[in-house]
């Protein structure tokens, strides 16, 4: 099960084996992991779930879709590392990975 590494804003980190096929919303949601909230179970309706990935992982991950990054422009301060955590599916190669939240969820 890979083991991801979520940080909070003022740098405090958790980390949560999550199981393949979840997603690093449900995986931080699941384990109780404060700063991602899910409000929307995981629907890519909100921006509750919004994490910063790190750089050398953005191209390993599943490339965004349309509605991703048109819900990107709710979330709290994004950037060129932003992305929801509901539309990451975990997969073996994951193991490692590491993202770090905004300061607040919108």
């Amino acid at each position: 099960m890979p083991k991801i590494t979520y940080i909070e804003h003022d740098g405090t980190e958790h980390s949560a084996d999550v199981p393949v096929g979840n997603t690093l919303m449900e995986g931080a949601v699941n384990n109780g992991i404060p700063g991602i909230e899910g409000d929307c179970g995981g629907a890519c309706a909100c921006s509750t779930c919004h994490v910063y990935v790190d750089p050398k992982w953005q191209e390993k991950l599943k490339p965004q879709e349309d509605m991703e990054v048109d819900m990107l422009d709710f979330a709290y301060e994004p950037n060129e590392h932003s992305r929801l955590g509901c539309q990451i599916p975990v997969t073996a190669e994951m193991d490692g990975l590491v993202v770090k939240m905004p300061e607040k969820q919108l």
